[in-house]
């Protein structure tokens, strides 16, 4: 067996400081890490970029930060319209697919809220317009974007993709009454029969809510293709 040095009680002592002093340095920038973190979610929300760059750009924060939410600066910006700051997030190459604990992600809050000029950005940038459950073409969709929901579709939106709750953009936009989105999507092959959790078509969930002319322009559209 090999023999082990001694260490000198010295040595013990030093070591054992110098680990209480490394301690303490972590203890002590713990604050400031928050603080910068805080800094930097606000900066993103107001669109303070050059505040936000500066934090960026010294480390103190990753590109990719949360809130508590799980809301990212892309996403904080984002929601919020902040153009430049968006720009300027994307040369830190942020996670695009990054969701918040709602499952939305930058893509998908930028059609909710009709930011046109986002979604082609981010598109730009390479952000996923298929995925699970929610999707980019939803949201255009249930709020009536059509000049959103016209690009989604032509950089390969699923039509046909379905909600946890079984509906898809045509049902949506049916309910809530978007008749231009509604005549859109009818140029595409979304299905028309398919029901969704509560047994309602597109048809019958715009003639629900009342929007008898666009359930009437369902009904012409599915009489057309079974001839």
């Amino acid at each position: 067996m090999p023999i082990l040095p001694e260490i000198s009680r010295p040595n013990l002592l030093a070591t054992a400081f110098a680990v209480l002093l490394a301690a303490v340095a972590l203890l002590a920038t713990a604050p400031a890490l928050a603080d910068d973190k805080e800094e930097a979610l606000a900066a993103a929300h107001r669109g303070s970029t050059g505040k936000l760059v500066k934090l960026l750009d010294r480390r103190a924060v990753p590109p990719d930060a949360t809130d508590k939410y799980g809301n990212s600066l892309l996403i904080l910006a984002v929601r919020e319209g902040n153009a430049d700051t968006v720009e300027t997030l994307l040369r830190f190459k942020p996670q695009l697919e990054h969701r918040n604990r709602n499952g939305d992600s930058a893509l998908m809050l930028a059609a909710m809220q009709g930011h046109e000029k986002l979604v082609e950005r981010l598109l730009a940038a390479g952000a996923r317009v298929n995925n699970k459950g929610w999707t980019a073409l939803h949201y255009a969709a249930l709020e009536g974007k059509l000049a959103i929901v016209d690009r989604l579709l032509a950089a390969g939106a699923d039509v046909n993709a379905l909600t946890p709750n079984l509906s898809d953009a045509l049902m949506l936009a049916g309910r809530n009454g978007h008749i231009d989105v509604v005549r859109r999507l009818l140029k595409t092959p979304i299905a028309l029969d398919r029901r969704n959790d509560h047994g309602m078509d597109a048809e019958a969930w715009a003639r629900a809510k009342g929007n008898t002319n666009i359930a009437d322009l369902i009904k012409k559209a599915r009489a057309e293709r079974r001839r």
